[in-house]
């Protein structure tokens, strides 16, 4: 039994599927359910008796000592987050309760359910703390990709936050002797994506006929790593994972945001045309940049292979096609996202713009 927090989310929610349909052993699944917890994302499973659903916070500790003794987890997947820049930049104080308090919560619960298991047991406990690249600050374009070893210097309230997790991970780990391990990972995409992030708001406005809005000049770079290897690096790192460390985790594939639009569009046009004939690069539209926004973010993902013998699986090409054809086949769940809180925060973050 492991359980999985924040299992509902785009990332947690293909975590969970991944690693039902890898094996048999049972997950319990915390997820908050706030606007990108989805359930929807496990309807695949609702009826599978491996997966236990329960709705509740991270911070709410008494809850999750309860829990923790009834289900008797062997790991814990810490997926539990909020997780948008923007939406930290216009409301930080959820990001510090749920990254930085939740996670301090979260942390205390497990230590006193970890304190007092059986000694074979309690060395075999793993907490694994999923984290971003945005803790490591940003790049100029001449830099050498984030290592482990990368000082850390967040710029956003939300990559503060998830430093701030970080460092609460690490610390109960050195002071406590938690047997934690921890992963940064770079840009994901995929299907379940929540669509208020860059690729499936393209392909999701694409389809709408509506603007395809690029803050700046479009030339910041990421590192985009297709969400299901994601999932294949987690569990090899809960596996093989040496406690105490930390893993870098990424695709290798450094694409500036206005090259990642361009080929969705090429993707639409020739998987689903415009009606007129036209291309969907016609409705890019640059917008104002966001405030302190990176310039560049690259993950050196060599440690992991080197140590744990993990590639991920899929380049950019293939990724990003099986990603487009799974919002043209999934238009329901599409629909279904697009709430009234969703709408609300689209029209806020672009209200100024042309």
């Amino acid at each position: 039994m492991i359980f999985v927090t924040g299992g509902a989310g785009f990332i947690g929610a293909n975590f969970v599927l991944d690693w039902l349909k890898h094996g048999d052993e049972p997950v319990v699944n915390l997820d908050k359910l706030t606007y990108a917890g989805n359930l929807e994302n496990l309807s695949s499973i609702k009826n599978d008796p491996r997966h236990i659903f329960i709705q509740t916070d991270i911070g709410d500790g008494a809850l999750i000592s309860q829990l923790l003794d009834q289900h008797r987890p062997r790991a814990i997947v810490n997926f539990a987050a909020e997780s948008h820049v923007d939406r930290s930049i216009h409301g930080p104080e959820e990001f510090i309760q749920t990254n930085v308090v939740g996670t301090f919560r979260l942390l205390e619960s497990v230590r006193s359910y970890w304190n007092g298991l059986a000694l074979a047991d309690k060395s075999a406990f793993r907490f694994l703390h999923v984290s971003t690249d945005e803790v490591y600050g940003t790049l100029s374009s001449t830099d050498s990709a984030f290592t482990e070893d990368h000082n850390y210097a967040p710029n956003s309230p939300y990559s503060a936050s998830k430093a701030a997790s970080d460092h609460l991970v690490r610390a109960w780990h050195h002071t406590y002797g938690l047997p934690v391990l921890t992963t940064n990972c770079s840009n994901n995409y995929g299907p379940l994506h929540f669509p208020e992030k860059l690729i499936p708001l393209m392909i999701v406005n694409a389809l709408a006929e509506k603007p395809l809005p690029i803050y700046g000049d479009g030339m910041q770079v990421r590192d985009w790593l297709y969400v299901r290897d994601h999932c294949s690096a987690i569990r090899r790192v809960l596996d093989a994972g040496k406690v105490g460390e930390t893993y870098n985790v990424g695709g290798w594939n450094e694409k500036a945001n206005i090259d990642i639009v361009k080929t969705v569009c090429g993707l639409l046009d020739e998987l689903h045309p415009r009606k007129d004939g036209k291309s969907y690069v016609e409705q890019i539209s640059f917008v104002t940049d966001r405030l302190g926004h990176d310039r560049r973010y690259a993950i050196d993902a060599r440690k992991i292979e080197r140590e744990l013998g993990w590639t991920p699986a899929e380049t950019f090409e293939t990724g990003i096609r099986k990603t487009v054809q799974w919002y043209l086949d999934n238009p329901q769940w599409v629909a279904n996202v697009q709430s009234g809180s969703y709408r609300d925060w689209v029209q806020k973050q672009y209200a100024d713009q042309p």
